[in-house]
């Protein structure tokens, strides 16, 4: 399997390039999908080995020697895999033509040509940007030395080379700089090459001596210390090393911080590397600037006048380009001299993804961005596709989305799954591929642009298939199903044999009112269907009950149930899902939680609402691999079951609305890798945990974030957990704790503190000595504190004092104050 990977990966690699890879590289890959499924059913075979009796009383665990393995599971596996070696000794020789072998994984971009000239009245929509870009190039620069430079960022087709142009080409700027050198960098950043081009930029004469000494000695002859204007197109290099190796050359060449550099990329990333200052975030075209640009490439001049009703058409089809010039033309094109309506309304009512389009055109432009990507991104960017347009992602969501399809991978063997997941997202989004990202603490909620999910459309088509109204063209290797919001829930009888889907989602818009019928026969055909399921979300539905077959799903890592608050009873099957990893029952008004879900011994993400009592214990070897746990609506907890000591991977602890809770329990005080507590609306709780024991006194955990919000009965914060904490614990938030008094002295101890946030605790009336000791404070947040934020006042005020170090200090004061 290690060497078809390799394989595929150099193969995916060329098939721009050879045609004839792309039907050879879906046999391959269909074949790396069956194997690894023969290889998790192996792997399934061992946690469900581990456990082996679940009593009502409790859930006994114990380890089984790794080679008790069934006779009759034994042959089976090994008939699977001896077919599997018959086809790949079958595709061998059809693949030996093609002269593959295992590549390092470092992709490169196809070379694009740009140039320096553009026609100013083709330009629309840009006058801003260039103004803005203008006026960056006309500020001083620092005394530093470095030669300023300006990235402009964006997705492919929004228009960077042409504002690049557009500003290279103005008077201002040809009179602001004597030399002006454009470079179009596209496909490798080699020094040799870029060196090679600024010659001839300057004296548009070639330059063939590959010595770079020679190359630099001419250069600096020919700038001769003028200043100058540099603009690098299309960049991609992320390697820091080459960035800094030119910039050096450059310097050496005296001090060049009068001249500037323009830089257009596709990625935060690269502008990171070669700039300091914040990139230009290059925004869509307005609606009505869109129309202007369509209009130009679908008539002759004014023509359009002649035909409102194709305007009105055409108004739509521009609205699926979202702003994008690029779009606009490539659909404005395909439209150009045809004036029959129907083949307006086709090009309106169709997908962009499923148009014909030629090498300059949006979708090509946008898979150079993609073919970039290092593969193990490729395969989670697509898996996207299967959540509609629009669609608020989370990455709490995703990620363990990701990782129920073993999309996730590290050579670290002590990294969690789920940080690679964060670390994944992290690099779709500084290379544009995701936007709107909202940080929210513990996770990130992110938008796609339409034209990147057409893309991820395009690209994942032979894998995922959303399903809807429409006749369905089922390929036969499908592995994802997706049932859009306009499509009843049933299996038709083209999806039956589908026998290899791994995943199964209905997806619902987020924060949606309304759930989706579904009828439980839906549920049975999947599970007779398909056996090799990894992912089932059946959220925001109003399924009411589970059948028992659940239990016949081994390989299922991902089951969601969140919102349907029809059920309310999981079946005792469910204890059977060996490999399930995430578990989602959130808003599922549960009678009783089953004891024998603790028998779920490789889950790591679990989410519980239940009107009936909780778990009583958890045993030892339960959960272990547990990394986190919300509580939602737990209406007869008093307190958290015992065991928590056990759950030693435990990251995240989620206590949303449990009424009658009343404390935490001590035992937290062992989980060392607790990383976040939220606690929010539940008002019998109070969280006082005094350091009591001779074991307390020098605990290390590593708690980061502290957030309560809405609990009545609260009087004192937990000084056990915070204070051993106090290297780790970055921020504390206290909110709408109406009965909160008094702020300890011991919080000077806590001295990696970086955020405080007090709001609407009236009874808190003044700020503990010592505050003076937290130096790694920098942001202080106080509202709808009256006497507090009275003592706070920066002129005069009691506790200023104590805070007058703090970077950013933010206070409302009294409306009396404000109006002395």
């Amino acid at each position: 399997m290690t060497l078809i990977k390799a394989v595929l990966l150099d193969a995916e690699r060329q098939q721009e390039q050879n045609k004839a890879l792309s039907h050879s590289i879906w046999k391959l890959r269909d074949l790396f999908y069956d194997a690894e499924d023969v290889i998790d059913e192996i792997e399934c075979e061992a946690p469900r080995k581990e456990v082996v009796n679940y009593p009502s009383t409790s859930v006994k665990v114990r380890c089984l020697p790794s080679c008790f393995v069934p006779l009759a599971f034994s042959s089976k596996m090994g008939h699977k895999i001896k077919e599997i070696n018959k086809r790949i000794d079958k595709i061998a020789t059809e693949w030996d033509r093609f002269n593959l072998g295992q590549q390092v994984d470092n992709r490169r971009v196809i070379h694009r040509e740009t140039h320096s000239f553009v026609n100013a009245s083709d330009v629309i929509g840009r006058d801003e940007d260039r103004e803005n870009i203008i006026n960056l190039l006309k500020e001083p620069s620092d005394e530093s030395g470095n030669i300023p430079v300006i990235p402009i960022v964006g997705i492919g087709g929004l228009g960077k080379t042409t504002l690049a142009q557009f500003v290279y080409n103005d008077e201002r700027v040809i009179k602001l700089f004597s030399l002006r050198i454009w470079v179009c960098v596209s496909e490798e950043f080699d020094l040799r090459r870029l060196l090679q081009e600024m010659i001839y930029s300057i004296s548009k004469k070639k330059c063939d001596d590959t010595k770079i000494d020679i190359l630099q000695t001419q250069l600096r002859s020919l700038v001769n210390d003028e200043n100058f204007l540099l603009v690098l197109d299309d960049v991609w290099n992320e390697d820091r090393v080459k960035w800094i190796e030119f910039k050096n050359l450059l310097m050496s060449m005296g001090n060049l911080s009068r001249n500037k550099m323009i830089v257009t990329t596709r990625t935060l990333k690269v502008a990171s590397i070669m700039s300091s200052c914040d990139p230009y975030v290059l925004k869509g075209l307005s609606h009505e600037d869109c129309l202007i640009l369509f209009t130009k490439w679908a008539f002759n001049d004014e023509d359009e006048r002649q035909y409102p009703k194709l305007m009105r058409i055409g108004e739509k089809i521009v609205e699926k380009c979202k702003g994008v010039p690029l779009a606009v033309r490539t659909l404005g094109s395909l439209l150009f001299s045809k004036t029959d309506e129907y083949e307006w309304i086709l090009l309106r009512d169709n997908e962009i993804w499923r148009l014909e389009q030629r090498e300059n055109d949006i979708l090509p432009v946008l898979k150079l961005s993609y073919h970039y990507l290092p593969s193990h991104l490729q395969r989670c960017l697509t898996y996207l596709s299967l959540f509609p347009k629009d669609y608020l992602y989370d990455t709490d969501y995703i990620i363990q989305f990701w990782m129920a399809n073993g999309l996730l991978a590290s050579s670290n063997q002590n990294e969690e799954w789920e940080d690679i997941g964060i670390t994944y997202f992290k690099e779709l989004w500084l290379r544009c591929f995701v936007q709107d990202v909202t940080d929210r603490g513990s996770f990130y909620l992110f938008k796609m642009h339409d034209l990147i999910h057409d893309l991820a459309l395009n690209l994942s088509q032979r894998e995922c298939l959303t399903v809807n109204r429409q006749p369905l063209k089922v390929v036969e290797k499908v592995r994802h199903l997706s049932f859009s919001l306009d499509s009843p829930l049933r299996v038709p009888q083209s999806l039956k044999k589908l026998k290899l889907v791994r995943t199964i989602m209905v997806p619902s818009l987020p924060f949606s009112k309304e759930n989706r019928s579904i009828d439980e026969s839906f549920v049975n055909a999947c599970i007779l269907n398909f056996k090799y399921l990894r992912l089932l979300d059946l959220s925001y539905t109003l399924l009411e009950e589970l059948p028992e077959s659940i239990g016949t799903l081994k390989h299922l890592r991902y089951l969601d149930l969140t919102l349907c608050h029809r059920m309310r009873k999981i079946p005792s099957s469910i204890c059977k899902l060996q490999s399930l990893l995430t578990l989602r029952l959130f808003g599922v008004p549960l009678i009783e939680v089953p004891e024998s879900l603790q028998s779920l011994i490789s889950l790591r993400f679990i989410e519980i609402t239940t009107c009936g009592p909780l778990l009583r214990d958890i045993q030892p070897g339960c959960w272990s691999s547990l990394q986190f746990l919300y509580l939602y609506q737990c209406d007869m907890l008093v307190s958290i079951f015992d065991g928590m000591q056990h759950l030693t991977s435990l990251r995240t602890l989620t206590i949303i609305e449990c009424v009658r809770l009343i404390s935490l329990p001590r035992s937290l005080k062992f989980l060392t890798k607790l990383e976040e507590i939220d606690i929010r609306r539940c008002q019998k709780i109070n969280l006082c945990m005094e350091v009591e024991e001779a074991e307390d006194q020098d605990l290390h955990l590593s708690l980061k974030t502290f957030s309560i919000f809405e609990l009545g009965a609260l009087t004192d914060l937990p000084r056990l957990l915070l204070e051993g904490s106090a290297s780790t614990l970055q921020s504390i938030k206290i909110e709408s704790c109406e009965n909160f008094e008094v702020l300890q002295e011991w919080l000077q101890n806590l001295t990696s503190i970086q955020k405080l946030e007090i709001s609407y605790c009236p009874k808190l009336s003044s700020l503990p000595e010592g505050m003076d000791r937290l130096t790694a404070l920098t942001q202080l947040k106080i509202k709808g504190c009256p006497t507090l934020s009275e003592r706070c006042r920066r002129d005069g005020g009691a506790d200023w004092p104590k805070i007058s170090h703090v970077q950013e200090v933010e206070v409302d004061l009294p409306a009396s104050s404000e109006s002395e």
